[in-house]
Order: structure tokens, then C-alpha cells, then sequence
């Protein structure tokens, strides 16, 4: 399975003109309802979903990899954008008659349920349609079943109302999280990618790390970490800095499937990694109904824990494999690849500073990519001017303009944009940004493609589930068992995640677990917050889990190796990850959630020393091969760690410590005397 399908991967300058003018016409849209909302929300929701129906029906074929039947494809195309133009056009009239619906509604709203249904199926293949389509079948045959698991019935008007119109249903959160900060952030990174930033991470990773021991690895890990700063996606990650990474690994000797899954495991991550993270996090927070901020603080220090597994795990097969670094003078100078494109981290500077000063993602959203269009526009402008005194004037007045965005609004930024956009006519280069620019608009629509046509389609899994009540029920059954043990209601959960990610990408398994399993989780007392990123930090992880490992399957063709066995070694190089949310939730200091510095503190050292004891009982080796007796105390230290019970801490210390001593005393330098 993929996130995409060829049709979509290959390069926006190869695309027919009807299809990449539907992704302009797209990005415009999603641009300007954000910044000026002229329309009302429902109606932003349904065009959104209308030109995802347009896009995947001119691109994605019903069956195999060619191109789809034209004439059919424009038909399907039309008939997917004409349910968002009924929303539009008798927005009124469904608000009047809600819940009463017409013949026409009734048509209306089930070619959505069945175009969403197909569309989803062409982009993401069979496995999320068919969960939701036992969720649909359940909405309207539940009543037939036995016992608790039985409602009272619904009629199909009932079942298309709820899904079609409104928004508990298609149209619901998700949806409307994918319109508004989602796109807009995705636009962000496709902008910043487009202009350089993947060259500045992986030259400033390489020149970092490339020469240490298994610097080519721990390249991969860091630069997969900074580009989750901009992309908040795992799969696009893999398939840009796995390019240049995944080579340079198996160019030093790293074997094709661990290189593939160092790549994966980095990769999956940045969907934690603070500032814009994953969709997911811009679910959550408004699902929750929390400040994006408390979700990116939450989640920073699992992020950077995450990462440290991961380099940790590198660095110990390293070391047991002997793989060295590059020579030195192979890697470039970190800070001279910093000087060459320092201007792309002003628009990360200030979304970053105007999130955590507590303005919406979609104000932050807007902002950061205007100013990214605008250092893009300028430093074309620029470049052509060699005095250094100009530059400077240059871009302070160019702040100075920005800065009137805030008392004059985004009219000022769209002046300034449109003042660039004719000075890059006329100067030389300029025709080529704006080439750029305008190929990132399209690549920005290309990867809104699978996320949002994924959070349409599980709104149909919200809407039953709003409807009938039925996580009522498994919550019951999660209640029951963690009465008895609440490490038990974990690991179902748990299970859970990793089971739905075989089939599923990380969001549909976020949106489902987190709807059934959380709620539990909150009645056994795990605070909101945290009981939501348990299920969104195993809904990353199992994407690395076999049989069906989306990251691993985006590395393979890179890689030159199964993605089976890339996923195997991927699980290996996350082992030491997994103790991470199970801490999170019996300390949730972990996520940031007490204001105590003393117990901070304490939770990330006990963490860091069971992601220790962890990695080495998984590879097997630290400062020398690791003995059958030596993994097994590590493992049983590490999951003492965890657990939080009476004594376990003391008892998972000692273990640990006796692990350490013992290793270290056994692998002692040896001093030989000649005669």
C-alpha cells in the first residue's frame, strides 16, 4: 500500500494542463477562504472535498497504473465537484429543512458516500474502505445484532443525512482541519521545499554527523528530524531525504533493508517533531479542544526521546558492525550551508514564535506562508544586487512592509506579494522563482491528496459511531479490563493501533483508536491529552510494522529490498522507542503535563536509561557484544522502568546499574607486561 499512486508521483511539469490547473485552482481556493473566509465553513469543507474528488478522479485510475479514460474520468470529476456546488448553492434551504431530507438531498448525499468511498479506494487501496464500510453496515444493520452490540435502528435517510450534510459525518472535524491548517501547512513545507530547505537540512545533518561513527546514518535520523520541523509527513519524508540518505548508507556498508529502515523509523517521527508535526496533531487539538501549543509542547519531549532511540540504535549497530563515517574532508561546513540559505528559516522562526505565543494555527499558517512566499519573491530579487548595504535596506524595508500585516491586514502581505511577483518578471532569475513558486502551489495540492481525501472518508467511522453510540461498548470492555490492571488496557490499545496500521496510514488509525479507545483511557485516569498520544505515537509506529508497513513499502524501491524485511528492521530500530508513551502515561511529566522541574527531570532520565537498556538488549551490543544473560537483564530492567509500580523504579535502577558494571568490568582494558 501507498499514500500515492503513480499517477501523482511523477513531476508537476509532466502532468496534463486540465489536471495540474485543477491543483493551482485548488491551492487558490484553500488560500483565499483562509485568509478571507468569503464562504462559510460547510461550504469551505465541501468545495475542499470536491476538488480532492476532482484531482484523484482525473489522476488515479480505477484499476492498474495508466492514466484513467478521459471522458470518464471528467464525468466522475464533474458529478465529485457538483456536491460541493448543492452545498453551496441551497445552503440555506438544508439548513432549513435539517434533518428533512428531499429526493434530491437523498441523491446528492449518497453519490458523495460512494464517490468518497471510490476515491479513497484509488488513492489508498481497499483497506480503510473496508473498515469503514463495516462501520456503514453497522449503522444500518446493527439492529439485527446480538446483545449490547445491538441500536435501535436507523433508517438510510437518517444514515445520509449524518454523513452527508452537516458535521458530524464527511463534512465533520477532519475535514475541516484538512482545509484549513493542514493545507496550509502543507503548502508551507511544498514552499520551503521547493526553494532548498531539504539541501540545507542534509548539509547541515551531513556536515553535523556525516564523518562519526555510522555518520551516514545518524545524517539520516537528524535530517529526517529537522525536516519534520516543515513536512509533518512521514511517508514524503522517506521519499525526499531517503534519496540522498538510503544511497549514502548502503554506499558505507550498511545493509539495503537496515538503511531502508533507519530512513522509515526517522522518517515516521517527524510527525511528532514540533512545530507543524502531522495532521493528526491539528485533529487533536481541535478534537480535544485544546490550543495547538498544548499538543506541540506535549508532544516535544516524546519527539526528541524518539529521536535519541533511534540515534541510539544507530550508533550501537554501528559500532557492532564497524561501520565508520566519511571522511571529514567529504562533508560539507554545517554553518556555510546555514549562511548560504539562512533566509528560508525566517518564515520557520516566526511560525514557530507566533505558535507558542498562542496564535491559531490557521492565523500562524496564513502568516508563515506568506512570509515564505515573500522570502522566496525577494531573494530573487536580491541576488541580482551586489552591495551589501542595499541588501541590507532591502530586506529591512521588506520586514517593515511585512510588519503591516498586523494593523492593516492581509491585504498588505498580498500587495507586497503581488509588488514581488512583477519585480521577478523583469529581473534575472525572477521568471524561474516564480516557476517555482507556482510548481509549488501544485505540489502542495498533490500532497494534500491522501490526507485529506483520509479524513473524509473516516468521518464516515465518526458519524456511525456519533449516531449509534457504539464506543460506548468497547470502552466498556477497556473499562473492565483496567479495572484489574491498567497496563492491560494499554497494551489492548496498543495492540489496537498497531492491528489497524497494517491496513491503514496513521491518521484514519488515530481518528478510529482515539474515538473508541481514548475515552476509556480517560475514565481510568489518564489525563486527555496524554491518553490521546498514546494512540497517536503507536498510530506512527505502526506504520513500521509488518505486514503491511507504509514508510517501509515508500523505502523499499530507494532501498532495492523487500519492504517486509526494511519493516522487520525497522520494529527493531523503534524497540527502544516503544517504553516512551507507556512512561508518558504513568508519569506524565513525560509530556509535560506538571509544572514540577524536579519530576521532569526525573522522568527523562529514567527514560533515556530504559531506551539504554532497551537498545543494547535489542542490537545486542554496546562497547562489546552483549551476552545471552546481559540482553535479557536489560530488557527486564527497561520494562521495570516502565511500569511505575511500588519498588519497580528502585528495582529497574539496580538491574540496570548492575547490567552497566557488570559489561563494563567484563569488557575492562586488559594491561599486558612484556618480559
Amino acid at each position: 500500500m501507498s499514500e500515492t499512486q503513480p499517477a501523482l508521483t511523477s513531476q508537476v511539469s509532466e502532468w496534463p494542463k486540465a489536471l495540474f490547473t485543477v491543483a493551482l485552482l485548488f491551492s487558490i481556493f484553500q488560500i483565499v477562504t483562509a485568509a478571507y473566509h468569503p464562504i462559510s465553513t460547510q461550504v469551505q469543507r465541501a468545495g475542499h472535498v470536491g476538488f480532492l474528488l476532482m484531482l484523484i478522479f482525473l489522476s488515479f485510475p480505477a484499476y492498474g497504473r495508466e492514466r484513467p479514460q478521459p471522458l470518464l474520468a471528467w464525468i466522475l470529476a464533474a458529478i465529485g465537484m457538483s456536491t460541493a456546488f448543492y452545498q453551496w448553492i441551497f445552503e440555506a434551504d438544508l439548513i432549513q429543512r435539517s434533518g428533512e431530507l428531499t429526493t434530491a438531498d437523498l441523491v446528492i448525499g449518497l453519490t458523495l458516500i460512494v464517490l468518497v468511498f471510490e476515491a479513497a479506494r484509488r488513492v489508498m487501496g481497499p483497506a480503510l474502505p473496508i473498515i469503514c464500510g463495516l462501520f456503514l453496515a453497522y449503522g444500518l444493520f446493527g439492529q439485527y445484532l446480538p446483545g449490547e452490540l445491538a441500536h435501535r435502528g436507523y433508517g438510510l435517510d437518517q444514515i445520509v443525512n449524518q454523513l452527508s450534510f452537516g458535521t458530524e459525518g464527511i463534512y465533520g472535524t477532519p475535514t475541516y482541519v484538512s482545509a484549513t491548517y493542514i493545507f496550509l501547512f502543507i503548502l508551507f513545507g511544498s514552499f520551503l521545499e521547493q526553494a532548498g530547505m531539504i539541501k540545507l537540512f542534509t548539509d547541515f545533518a551531513l556536515g553535523l554527523f556525516g564523518h562519526r561513527l555510522g555518520g551516514p546514518a545518524k545524517v539520516a535520523v537528524f535530517s529526517s528530524a529537522l525536516m519534520g520541523t516543515i513536512t509533518g509527513s512521514g511517508v514524503a519524508n522517506v521519499v525526499t531525504t531517503g534519496q540522498f540518505t538510503i544511497p549514502l548508507m548502503k554506499r558505507f556498508g550498511y545493509r539495503a533493508a537496515f538503511a531502508g529502515g533507519v530512513e522509515a523509523t526517522a522518517s515516521m517521527g517527524s510527525q511528532l517533531m514540533p512545530p507543524v508535526m502531522g495532521a493528526v496533531a491539528f485533529i487533536m487539538a481541535e478534537t480535544i479542544n485544546v490550543p495547538f501549543v498544548e499538543v506541540a509542547r506535549a508532544a516535544l519531549v516524546p519527539a526528541l526521546l524518539y529521536f535519541g532511540s533511534v540515534f541510539w540504535m544507530v550508533h550501537l549497530e554501528a559500532k557492532r558492525a564497524g561501520l565508520v563515517g566519511l571522511p571529514k574532508d567529504q562533508c560539507p561546513n554545517p554553518w556555510s550551508a546555514v549562511r548560504a540559505r539562512w533566509y528560508l528559516l525566517i518564515p520557520l522562526l516566526v511560525l514557530i514564535g507566533l505558535l507558542f505565543s498562542g496564535r491559531t494555527p490557521l492565523f500562524s499558517g496564513t502568516v508563515g506562508l506568506a512570509l515564505t512566499a515573500i522570502v522566496i519573491l525577494g531573494s530573487a530579487v536580491i541576488l541580482n544586487v551586489s552591495v551589501l548595504g542595499w541588501r541590507i535596506a532591502y530586506w529591512v524595508a521588506l520586514g517593515l512592509l511585512c510588519a503591516g500585516f498586523f494593523p492593516l491586514g492581509i491585504g498588505m502581505i498580498f500587495g507586497v506579494i503581488a509588488a514581488l511577483v512583477i519585480a521577478c518578471w523583469f529581473v534575472k532569475g525572477g521568471r524561474e522563482t516564480l516557476h517555482l513558486c507556482l510548481h509549488a502551489l501544485v505540489e502542495g495540492a498533490r500532497h494534500a491528496v491522501p490526507v485529506g481525501i483520509a479524513c473524509a472518508l473516516v468521518g464516515v467511522i465518526i458519524g456511525i459511531i456519533t449516531l449509534t453510540g457504539v464506543a460506548t461498548t468497547f470502552a466498556g470492555f477497556v473499562l473492565d479490563m483496567g479495572k484489574s490492571s491498567l497496563f492491560l488496557s494499554l497494551l489492548l490499545t496498543m495492540l489496537t493501533c498497531l492491528v489497524l496500521g497494517m491496513g491503514i496510514p496513521t491518521i484514519p488509525n488515530y481518528i478510529i483508536t482515539s474515538s473508541i479507545a481514548a475515552p476509556a483511557l480517560l475514565d481510568l485516569g489518564v489525563p486527555l491529552l496524554v491518553s490521546h498520544m498514546f494512540v497517536f505515537y503507536f498510530g506512527i509506529l505502526a506504520d513500521l510494522t509488518p505486514p503491511v508497513a507504509l514508510a517501509c513499502f515508500a523505502a523499499a524501491p530507494i532501498a532495492g529490498e523487500r519492504g517486509l524485511k526494511i519493516s522487520l528492521w525497522a520494529v527493531r530500530i523503534a524497540m527502544a522507542g516503544f517504553v516512551v508513551p507507556f512512561m508518558a502515561v504513568y508519569a506524565p511529566a513525560l509530556m509535560l503535563q506538571e509544572s514540577d522541574l524536579l519530576g521532569i527531570v526525573y522522568i527523562v532520565v529514567k527514560a533515556l536509561f530504559a531506551i539504554g537498556l532497551w537498545g543494547a538488549a535489542s542490537i545486542g551490543h554496546w562497547r562489546a557484544p552483549l551476552t545471552g544473560y546481559e540482553r535479557l537483564l536489560a530488557l527486564v530492567a527497561g520494562a521495570t522502568l516502565i511500569a511505575a509500580l511500588p519498588l519497580t523504579d528502585e528495582i529497574g535502577f539496580a538491574l540496570g546499574a548492575l547490567v552497566v558494571g557488570w559489561h563494563l568490568w567484563r569488557n575492562r582494558p586488559t594491561v599486558t607486561h612484556e618480559a
